[in-house]
């Protein structure tokens, strides 16, 4: 069951207060490797609505954000075509947390430490609601699908393919 407990102030937290969004976090016990099913199962909501942060790099290296529904995993072919790119594929771990500043299992797209273009699934930004990471491993924060591209300025693609379960 999930637990609504004080979490203190993450880069990612700081940075949806300075942009006045509303938001409610919501904590569950992160275990390693659940990535979204974990939370969304803790949480008792739809895996769909349980949105991914995934850190990719491009030809030359050069990071990328893109948002993804937690039930399906992105076209890297379909996303490097669309976003003008050659080649695009997920960084190292290593490499994401040095790229977004945070550890993998709580990277948001929210505060990072470096500016990176930020994509976002066409249909994740049309949901009325979503829970996304919120700086930290078992935190996520809920907010309309709307901010991503309408305060994060994410740019919609389509690039989702169902997930094999």
């Amino acid at each position: 069951m999930a637990k609504e407990k004080h979490v203190s102030a993450t880069p990612a937290t700081d940075w949806l207060k300075a942009h006045k969004v509303n938001f409610k976090l919501h904590t569950y016990d992160f275990v390693p490797h659940g990535g979204t099913t974990q939370g969304a199962k803790e949480l008792g909501i739809d895996n769909h609505v349980m949105i991914k942060t995934l850190i990719m790099e491009d030809e030359n290296a050069e990071p990328l954000v893109i948002l993804m529904h937690g039930d399906c995993e992105v076209s890297t072919k379909n996303l490097a075509r669309q976003v003008g790119r050659k080649h695009i594929a997920p960084c190292t771990p290593e490499q994401a947390q040095r790229n977004s500043g945070y550890f993998v299992g709580g990277t948001s797209p929210f505060g990072t430490r470096k500016r990176m273009p930020i994509y976002v699934q066409r249909t994740v930004s049309e949901l009325p609601v979503i829970y996304i990471n919120g700086g930290r491993r078992g935190v996520v924060a809920e907010m309309a699908g709307s901010v991503l591209v309408d305060v994060l300025g994410a740019t919609p693609v389509d690039v989702a393919n169902p997930k094999d379960e």
